[in-house]
């Protein structure tokens, strides 16, 4: 899908002011209600707009400690291990990857006792080979878009 430079300008008042109304947000870019609404819709039909709730923080919820934890699949078992690992509520996301291992995990645990516990509950599932666990001990760049957005805007524009 092509994105042009009103689409633009709409994913970054989104990611900015994302409590906004849809009538603000058309008069703060200049255009009628109308036509931000079908973009609104255009955008979520095409997915680029993918959800709309509140971004929530492991951490405030009383789980502080990220890790990454690669899992190593016996081949052919890689459908049951990822529909087992979405029954594991600290498993926040999983994909399939190349390299080191078959799926990469993003685990958060109430403390490093509980991580090893999660760990433990990986190792467990039938068809996981083995795991290897990397701590987070910064983020040092938040999960963003805004970049990727004026970067696209910019493309647009030429």
């Amino acid at each position: 899908m092509t994105v042009d430079a009103l689409d633009t300008r709409i994913l970054r008042l989104l990611l900015e002011q994302p409590r906004t109304s849809v009538r603000e947000y058309a008069r703060m870019l200049g255009v009628a209600r109308g036509t931000l609404q079908a973009r609104l819709d255009r955008l979520e039909r095409d997915g680029v707009i993918t959800g709309t709730g509140p971004a929530l923080s492991p951490a405030a919820l009383g789980h502080p400690v990220l890790a990454f934890v690669h899992i190593e699949v016996t081949q052919g078992h890689l459908d049951d291990v990822g529909d087992a690992l979405s029954e594991v509520p600290e498993i926040v996301e999983a994909f399939s990857i190349t390299g080191g291992g078959d799926l990469l995990t993003r685990v958060v645990a109430r403390d490093n006792a509980h991580l090893e516990d999660v760990i433990q509950k990986l190792i467990s599932l039938p068809g996981v080979v083995r795991t290897r666990t990397e701590v987070a001990l910064r983020e040092r760049v938040p999960h963003r878009l805004l970049p990727l957005v004026e970067s696209i805007g910019r493309t647009a524009g030429k």
